[in-house]
């Protein structure tokens, strides 16, 4: 009997011990400085302009760690936005709920004739180049900038006609404030120049499982294979 006592508490302390460890993990930080280095090695934690030269600062990221309790997520997670969102399937998500998955995420709005076709098509060939076997551990989000046109049945009629309608493909219409907050976190520029446009930054964003900015590509039609690299090496971490 004192050697089952003996047992049982010393199964509670190592579960105690083991509820109390921390794990570390890397995590990406988007940093930004000067391309004419004015400063020598001054670094910005927020996109604008170089103070000296007036020339945009570049966007570079960082690898760091930090000690986190088991399931916790970084001060960089997209998660710990609380802002609710409609999906093209008619639920109510916040962004958390995609919590476990590598994200590749875009803004874009549906009655676009010129850039946002673009992207879309930028999101389907980078599908296209990832293996079955890591789509499961994937989605690729297509957040609207105009919720007023947006609404949940567009976006799924819009899913339809782009055939995204698989399991992968999520759209997403938010709130002003809440759409306004996700492209801040992404660094996306937009402002509406009429009811049915808009101008906007063309910026394809990948994050871990997370929720963790993990790598950018901007513009339209470029070579993708360094965000394909990015996403393979997620997809199969997970």
């Amino acid at each position: 009997m004192k050697n089952l006592k003996l047992i049982l508490m010393l199964s509670v302390l190592i579960s105690v011990s083991c509820k109390n460890e921390k794990s570390t993990r890397a995590f990406t930080e988007v940093i930004y400085y000067c391309p004419m280095n004015c400063e020598v090695d001054k670094t910005y934690k927020e996109p604008g302009s170089c103070l000296m030269c007036k020339m945009d600062l570049i966007a570079n990221q960082q690898e760091k760690s930090r000690h986190l309790n088991e399931g916790e997520i970084s001060d960089e997670s997209i998660f710990h936005l609380t802002s609710l969102w409609n999906t093209h399937q008619g639920e109510i998500i916040q962004l958390e709920e995609l919590k476990g998955k590598t994200l590749v995420m875009v803004m874009i709005y549906t009655t676009c004739k010129a850039a946002c076709p673009r992207l879309v098509t930028d999101m389907r060939n980078i599908e296209a180049q990832i293996p079955k076997s890591n789509i499961e551990n994937l989605r690729f989000v297509l957040v609207s900038i105009d919720p007023t046109n947006d609404t949940p049945k567009r976006l799924k009629e819009f899913a339809l006609e782009n055939k995204m309608e698989e399991e992968q493909w999520v759209f997403l219409q938010g709130t002003e404030s809440g759409i306004r907050e996700f492209a801040n976190v992404l660094a996306v520029k937009y402002k509406q120049i009429s009811p049915l446009d808009f101008s906007h930054s063309n910026i394809i964003s990948v994050f871990n499982i997370s929720g963790e900015l993990i790598h950018q590509q901007e513009g339209l039609g470029v070579d993708n294979k360094e965000t394909i690299h990015a996403i393979l090496e997620l997809t199969s971490e997970n």
